[in-house]
């Protein structure tokens, strides 16, 4: 019998689901495929999981795309990660604005190429008013440079010590807007936060499925959801 959501609470159900998308150039080299192979397959592979989230009652998404340590990779394959990146912005932005989904950039703009900066601040304004979906692409994205982001900003407001509270944290996140994500998933089974949300996620559900992202379905998602769904999250405190 296939797995459902139905008779899972709503309550039950993660409002914000992050995903580390990790194990692309792993499910390339698997295959005897270059690594931008498996990054291309990731990418194509971003459609379902979107729908997928809209369907079950997801409300955010947020993708690790790319960090800010990735730009150490070799030059060819961030040159090549570019222009996927920018193949798929033309090809998909019209189709998720269709969709309702809202597009957010997270993380810094810094040292993107001027073409690709226009696009996404393009994507941002054309989906603003979507509600369906918000997906927020963390792409130049680091959680140590975010937390250094933040206390700039605090600086540069001028609070003292005492005004400096979670409120005044969170409004400066690059994810501000966006409630902290409940689940937290990294596929290919490796087990590391690898400088992702550091802040946001204190207090999230975690899922490791041992499975390389472009293999990450939707039936991986539901599984995952269902997972989710059975926990007992307890936020620092006791079980009532």
């Amino acid at each position: 019998m296939a797995k459902t959501l139905e008779g899972i609470p709503p309550e039950k159900i993660p409002t914000h689901i992050a995903i580390i998308m990790d194990g692309n150039g792993r499910w390339a080299k698997k295959r005897g495929l270059p690594r931008l192979a498996g990054h291309r397959a990731g990418t194509e592979n971003l459609r379902q999981i979107i729908e997928a989230c809209a369907e079950f009652g997801v409300k955010y998404l947020t993708i690790y795309a790319f960090s800010t340590e990735n730009w150490g990779r070799p030059a060819d394959e961030v040159e090549g990660l570019m222009n996927i990146f920018d193949d798929v912005f033309n090809r998909e932005l019209d189709e998720l604005h269709r969709q309702g989904v809202q597009l957010r950039h997270v993380g810094r703009l810094e040292g993107v190429r001027s073409s690709f900066i226009k696009k996404i601040k393009y994507g941002e304004e054309l989906t603003k008013d979507n509600r369906r979906l918000v997906l927020n692409v963390a792409f130049n994205y680091g959680g140590r440079d975010e937390l250094i982001h933040v206390i700039k900003k605090i600086v540069e407001e001028g609070l003292s010590p005492d005004e400096i509270d979670m409120e005044a944290v969170e409004k400066n996140l690059f994810t501000a807007g966006s409630p902290d994500p409940d689940l937290v998933i990294r596929t290919s089974g490796e087990q590391r936060i690898s400088n992702f949300l550091l802040w946001q996620s204190a207090y999230s559900e975690w899922f490791f499925p041992e499975v390389f992202w472009p293999d990450f379905n939707r039936e991986e998602l539901l599984n995952a959801i269902l997972e989710y769904s059975q926990r007992d999250r307890r936020f620092g405190l006791v079980q009532s």
